[in-house]
């Protein structure tokens, strides 16, 4: 019989991470855990209330299915039992961990995918004024991507600081929905001449049509705007490229799928997540080989981690030990 737990965990931020939806200091997670005689799969989600997702809420949605948990629930059927969202992205990576123990194989074997590799990530410049946001992308100059959080007013100033102390690196700058129709037309011309590689979610989500009518000089990725592979035909014509959170997509299962639809569409990929531990991370790794820009560094804007964490270094994620998942 298989047993379900779950729980809050909290974990410090290395100082500040600050977007144009606001600030904080500390990562809240869930964590569950599905236990089958001695063998334990963990999965970690990170609630987000732009989502309309609060960490008891999440915790309550995990809990809801212990006992279909304990009397054959897995996770094939588990995509039709529980929406996407946090809930069934912690549970959907908890099956795919167990299921990894139980046979002996690695997950990337078991869903069909190559084998992970060492892939160059983003190092994300919090959201702060121009002065800062430059000392900051001096700080981190040698990497070879930052990834710029920006928020309205003052971003052209803000990338400018930064392209001039990173003048290197290639840049994907995320506007989390803070522009607008009237400033786009403005906006991504400057990007092109900066050198932005790649400009994430510059409109609201469900206001962002503006998108399929004017020039896109620099790629534009739908990351609030996408969530599952359902969401594939509304986006062709307004964005180039998808980001593909497993937070958003409810696992590695549906974002399998999504990554799958968005390439028949001839959009490209990126593999982002929220701010959380190397165990949120390690699903994702596996997806790296598919995506054009990797946004993995929650585990680097955190104080601490878990312990047999992802290694980084030289701007590059590896794929996760086994005692950390899969």
């Amino acid at each position: 019989m298989r047993k379900l737990s779950v729980r809050h965990e909290r974990f410090p931020i290395r100082g500040v991470f600050a977007i144009s939806r606001g600030s904080r200091t500390v990562q809240d997670v869930v964590v569950a855990e599905i236990e089958e005689g001695a063998l334990r799969g963990r999965g970690e989600c990170v609630p987000y209330p732009r989502y309309g997702e609060s960490v008891d809420g999440v915790i309550a949605e995990i809990a809801a299915r212990t006992d279909e948990i304990a009397t054959g629930l897995d996770r094939r059927s588990l995509q039709e039992a529980m929406p996407p969202g946090a809930a069934r992205n912690a549970l959907d990576c908890a099956f795919w961990d167990l299921e990894a123990k139980r046979t002996g194989t690695p997950v990337w074997r078991l869903a069909g995918l190559p084998e992970p590799k060492p892939v160059v990530t983003a190092f994300t410049l919090s959201l702060a004024s121009p002065e800062a946001m430059g000392q900051a992308a001096r700080e981190n100059a040698n990497r070879p991507l930052l990834k710029i959080k920006l928020g309205g007013e003052g971003d052209l100033a803000r990338l400018e600081a930064i392209r001039a102390e990173a003048p290197l690196a290639r840049l994907i700058v995320d506007a989390n929905e803070a522009w607008t129709a009237e400033t786009l037309p403005k906006l991504l011309p400057e990007m092109a001449r900066l050198g932005a590689s790649l400009v994430e979610q510059p409109l609201p989500a469900g206001r962002d049509e503006a998108l399929s009518r004017v020039s896109h000089p620099v790629p534009i990725c739908a990351d609030e705007s996408c969530h599952t592979s359902a969401d594939i035909e509304k986006l062709v014509g307004r964005y180039d490229v998808v980001n593909v959170k497993l937070d958003k997509t409810g696992g590695l299962t549906e974002a399998i799928k999504l990554i799958d639809a968005a390439r028949a569409a001839k959009l490209g990929v990126m593999v982002g997540c929220m701010v959380g531990t190397s165990l949120s991370m390690a699903p994702a790794t596996l997806l790296g080989d598919a995506a054009s820009f990797v946004d993995l560094d929650g585990p680097l804007l955190l104080a601490e981690d878990r312990p047999h964490g992802l290694r980084y270094a030289d701007g590059r994620v590896f794929p996760p030990a086994a005692e950390l998942w899969g």
